[in-house]
């Protein structure tokens, strides 16, 4: 059996011993929250116990969802002493959860003084957690309108509000924030400078293994809105066997979605990107489309070891213990001389990088297990659920990413009688 000590396990072991907080910094309106959910979810993806802490949440919660813009006033004594009870209960439960076993907590909040952040840092260095101020800066008028509508639609701050009228409040509350704020600097340590949601990003005193991945990963940022689309290959040889792995080609009815889905794509986009793995079942499905693509080991299905080739009755009957562990922790369960779903989220970083950074729609042809990886990134999912997450064959999943998450669509492009539908065994 193998499903310890994997090269994911031990860099994340290394890169997890110091406690971090990531302790966000910004105007309203200038996508700190947006940020702080997407570093959430990227690193809890990759299996570091993360959380988000939203002072604004805390607010909501014990003082009401609708403040006026008059809260926000620096001049406003009541409210200056209210809006500190929040924020020190927020830094409260955080410090108390990075205690109690959590490894990198996201203090989101404007942060906006130099006196609240070095209250903050103080806090967390007497408990021997490392700080790391994000700062979000925006001067686009464009993307600040957008910013603020998109407040307007998802904040229950302004639910059920007329939209003229949430928006002139919260223009005001920005103006409130904007007569006291200081921007980050050498004074405040280490720091992270992320300007119009990525188009420019500044590092400072940045080491140490996540927060120089994270710099990787800001890079990526931006707020163009396009569908991804991801897809298994059309149904192969081994499906239909209920084999492994291996490397067969498709079936007259994976060639009949293969059709499909290039009828699809020409739909839906006029010049898609589309990557596929090295494999020829997702190469046969790709070519169909007849759009330039580029092929990705990364996208390989999870590699089966000696099992490759072999069905699971087969498994069960040569190698019984084998097939009771991957029953019993089929997440870092690792096939003999493969891989676990934990190494398979491990070499899909660099394509996560790639996805952020791709502008165009992306059409992805790949593998049950490697759809479930990328599904759980997308969808902010806990990469422990990927061995179960759904993805049938014949079926386009789209995925629009949002300020606020991703909107899935799926349509499946073949019926029933056009498939057997079988799963790829070795997920």
């Amino acid at each position: 059996m193998s499903h310890e000590g994997s090269p994911a396990s031990i860099r994340h072991t290394a890169a997890t011993h110091t406690k971090l907080a990531f302790v966000m910094v910004g105007l309203p309106a200038r996508g700190k929250t947006f940020i702080a959910r997407k570093v959430a979810r990227y690193l809890s993806w990759l299996g570091h116990r993360t959380q988000v802490f939203n002072v604004g949440a805390y607010r909501r919660a014990h003082l009401g969802s609708r403040q006026p813009h008059s809260f926000f006033d620096s001049r406003n004594e009541e409210g200056n002493r209210a809006r500190l009870e929040m924020a020190e209960r927020a830094l409260s439960d955080m410090l108390a959860w990075l205690g109690q076993g959590g490894e990198v907590a996201i203090y989101d909040a404007t942060n906006s003084t130099r006196e609240r952040r070095a209250f903050i840092a103080d806090a967390c260095a007497k408990t021997g957690i490392e700080v790391v101020f994000i700062e979000s800066i925006c001067d686009n008028p464009d993307l600040i309108a957008a910013n603020i509508r998109a407040t307007k639609a998802h904040s229950p701050d302004y639910a059920q509000v007329e939209a003229e009228e949430a928006v002139a409040d919260f223009e005001q509350r920005i103006a409130h924030y904007a007569e006291v704020y200081e921007e980050v600097d050498r004074q405040d340590g280490r720091y992270i400078k992320i300007i119009d949601v990525g188009e420019t990003v500044v590092a400072h005193r940045i080491d140490g293994y996540l927060p120089s991945r994270l710099v990787f990963y800001l890079l990526s940022f931006h707020l163009v809105p396009r569908p991804i689309w991801l897809t298994r290959h059309g149904e192969s040889q081994f499906n239909v066997e209920g084999r492994i792995g291996g490397d067969s080609s498709l079936t007259s009815a994976g060639l009949t979605y293969a059709q499909a889905l290039a009828k699809f794509v020409r739909e839906q986009a006029s010049s898609p990107v589309v990557w596929t793995s090295t494999l020829q079942r997702t190469i046969e499905t790709a070519k169909t489309v007849n759009l330039p693509y580029d092929p990705w080991k990364a996208l390989d299905e999870i590699d089966a070891g000696i099992c490759d080739g072999l069905t699971y009755a087969e498994i069960a009957s040569q190698m019984p213990q084998e097939y009771a562990a991957r029953r019993g922790q089929k997440f870092r369960y690792r096939y003999p001389r493969g891989e676990s779903y934990a190494d398979v989220i491990d070499r899909l970083e660099p394509v996560i990088f790639e996805i952020e950074r791709e502008r165009r729609p992306l059409l992805i042809v790949a593998h049950q297990a490697v759809l479930r990886a990328l599904y759980a990134y997308l969808m902010d999912q806990k990469p422990e659920a990927c061995p179960t997450l759904p993805i049938p064959l014949h079926t386009v999943i789209e995925l629009t990413p949002t300020a606020y998450g991703c909107e899935e669509r799926r349509f499946a492009l073949l019926g029933p009688d056009d498939s057997t539908n079988a799963t790829e065994s070795s997920a």
